[in-house]
């Protein structure tokens, strides 16, 4: 046997209450006796000690107390005969590219686009196996919210910051957050395990989409396109004012008449883009609902993936049923024992 560790090593400190229970067994020996003393008188006395077997009451205590601290050592779970083990863990790089430009503000989805987006992204957060993840938000430039981590609290608590105000230039330039993702986030080292799931209603500002998105294939990163929105009739886009007003945004057309601003999904812009990467997929949301934690199981997790780090650990023979053991066979022990004289021994 070598190297005795302790997996939950704190629970040794419970071996100090040892001290406080003899004490208390003293005590409590003590309060007996002025017991038996104020209620009986000498001759009586004697003859009720000299029917007690005080040894064995000792043992009684010794096992009981020895049972507790056998017990108190297996709850620390001890182990020995420590054997290397190598860790590796295995994963994909994924750069959630998430439009945060005043379109996405539409109700054609529930609550609107932006808000369903953030919350499909924090429902996936729950079923991500190891993988690092990173956040890019865009409107009319676009900037890394979150770095690659595997930090999901980090990661969860950027997501559930962003608004339509975390990019102060107005418009929507997609191919200017492809961009950032594959310059920017990741590296170039391998053309495998990356993928970018780009989350937007597919109007674009001429940042040239096609062409950042072909960036994005010779380099091996596979783009996922979730198209939100109405791509037929499209929706207004709300604007509520500093006074809780709400209106709907609108614009001056050639002639100067005010007209509304209609959102609609580019579906066809979308399906473009991921045509040009390996293994790219469009997935049309549209006014739907949609599972991004399922569609991450089924085309992220399922997908081949590198090996982002290793580490060799020591692996302890855990032990602690050895001394659960000994105290189940002291404590039945204590219980066999009796401490009232036989009758030989009395005389």
């Amino acid at each position: 046997m070598s190297g005795v560790h302790f997996s939950n090593l704190p629970a040794l400190f419970l071996l100090w209450t040892l001290p406080v229970l003899f004490l208390v067994y003293i005590y409590a020996s003590y309060k007996r006796q002025q017991a038996l003393e104020a209620f009986a008188d000498a001759a009586i006395l004697s003859r009720i000690n000299t029917s007690i077997n005080k040894t064995r009451r000792l043992w009684k205590m010794i096992l009981i107390l020895t049972a507790f601290m056998f017990t108190i050592i297996g709850i620390a779970r001890p182990g020995w005969n420590p054997q290397p083990r190598e860790i590796k863990r295995m994963g994909r790089d994924v750069v959630f590219v998430i439009d945060v430009s005043k379109s996405m503000l539409a109700e054609d989805l529930a609550p609107n686009r932006l808000e369903r987006a953030k919350l499909a992204i924090i429902d996936c957060i729950d079923r991500l196996k190891g993988d690092r993840v990173a956040l890019v938000a865009f409107a009319g430039t676009a900037t890394v919210k979150c770095p690659l981590t595997l930090d999901y609290g980090f990661f969860r608590s950027m997501v559930e910051t962003i608004s339509i105000y975390s990019i102060a230039r107005g418009g929507t330039k997609i191919g200017d957050a492809i961009r950032i993702a594959v310059n920017n986030i990741f590296d170039d080292k391998e053309k495998r395990y990356k993928d970018i799931i780009l989350i937007t209603d597919g109007e674009d500002d001429d940042s040239f989409p096609g062409k950042a998105a072909e960036l994005a294939g010779e380099r091996g990163i596979r783009i996922l396109a979730f198209g939100l929105g109405d791509e037929n009739d499209g929706t207004r886009i709300p604007i509520t004012d500093e006074n809780g007003r709400r209106t709907y945004m609108t614009y001056e057309d050639k002639d100067g008449n005010t007209q509304l601003v209609i959102s609609r999904l580019d579906a066809d812009m979308l399906r473009k883009m991921v045509n040009t990467t390996p293994g790219g997929k469009y997935l049309n949301v549209a006014t739907g609902n949609f599972d991004l934690g399922k569609i991450y199981l089924d085309l992220i997790a399922s997908a081949e993936k590198k090996e982002l780090e290793s580490s060799t650990i020591k692996r302890y023979e855990e032990r602690f049923q050895v001394f659960i053991f000994l105290s189940v066979i002291l404590l039945a022990a204590e219980m066999l024992i009796g401490i009232r004289r036989r009758k030989k021994e009395n005389v």
